[in-house]
């Protein structure tokens, strides 16, 4: 730094030092990289400690595929939050995964996400654009694939949660306000999708309504709690309860059996319901029913301002 005059030195901490810290766009960056060194050491234990790098099968997707993926892919987030919460001075658990009432959002959430995935493949089945086949499982089976489902699914809306609407949305907020934050993240959300094998061009786009959606979520409790609820039950009604294709993808061991019906812009085909144009009205609509209802409730008593505030 003793090369650079003192003119240079001031325009240098102002490009990467605002009046709250480091900048929201280099934080974002640090964050980058520190997940993936994070991936990168996680990947060499596989690779050199227990001699076994998890490979996404071929076909349906097996719960202990999700669970190992997932859990890894929240601790790495988890441990990246930290980090950065540590330079910024801040807990772990301060970017949207503290607060009150918890359970109680997480409940309401998981309760709002299976009732607007099941209002959706009423409104495909209602108008033709969705076949049952029967059940898949019986006996036992039900429990146990419902259970283990419950828990993969849980674990994916802990991990996508935490780092789209985790630091990346706080921090990104924090240098241009929370919605253009979730335009942005939103838009990232949906390019994670890409690589999914039965993805189309209407399942990436609900996958980014899904995004907004999330961010609403969060805008109004002041956490990711209602967020990962309802992330949680969307997949696994989906995958488990319905049997559709979720984000592209099939699971397998799951209630029912059912297949897409028509043209795939109203059935969502290989992408699964929401894949449908019928997705987003459908999801709009109950979520905001949802939402008033909780309010009404008491549930979020404070003003939506105080919860962004709050959260930011």
């Amino acid at each position: 730094m003793q090369f650079l005059s003192p003119k240079q030195r001031a325009g240098l901490h102002w490009a990467l030092i605002g009046s709250d810290g480091i900048r929201a766009g280099w934080s974002v960056l640090i964050f980058a990289l520190v997940m993936g060194f994070f991936g990168f050491v996680v990947g060499m234990f596989f690779r050199h400690v227990l001699h076994h790098v998890p490979q996404k099968p071929v076909g349906e997707l097996a719960p202990s595929f999700l669970l190992i993926r997932d859990a890894v892919f929240f601790a790495v987030t988890l441990a990246a939050t930290a980090v950065m919460g540590w330079i910024e001075g801040k807990s772990v658990w301060s970017y949207g995964l503290q607060g009150p009432r918890v359970v109680a959002k997480l409940a309401a959430g998981w309760v709002g996400g299976l009732v607007c995935l099941s209002l959706l493949v009423v409104a495909l089945d209602a108008g033709g654009y969705l076949a049952f086949d029967g059940r898949a499982l019986h006996g036992l089976s039900v429990l146990k694939y419902g259970l283990v489902w419950l828990l993969a699914f849980f674990l994916v809306g802990m991990a996508e949660e935490s780092l789209f609407r985790g630091y990346v949305q706080a921090t990104l907020a924090r240098g241009m306000g929370f919605w253009p934050a979730a335009v942005v993240v939103s838009l990232l959300f949906g390019a994670a999708h890409l690589g999914n094998g039965g993805e189309s061009v209407g399942g990436i786009i609900g996958v980014i309504a899904a995004g907004l959606i999330f961010c609403l979520l969060l805008w109004v409790s002041g956490s990711l709690w209602l967020g990962i609820g309802f992330h949680t039950a969307w997949d696994w009604a989906q995958s488990y309860l319905y049997g559709t294709p979720d984000s592209g993808l099939m699971m397998r061991g799951h209630l029912f059996m059912t297949h897409a019906v028509g043209d795939s812009r109203f059935s969502g085909g290989s992408a699964g319901p929401e894949g449908s144009i019928l997705g987003a009205p459908v999801l709009i609509c109950g979520l905001l029913a949802m939402v008033f209802l909780l309010r009404w409730l008491g549930m979020f008593a404070r003003p939506v301002v105080a919860a962004e505030q709050e959260y930011l």
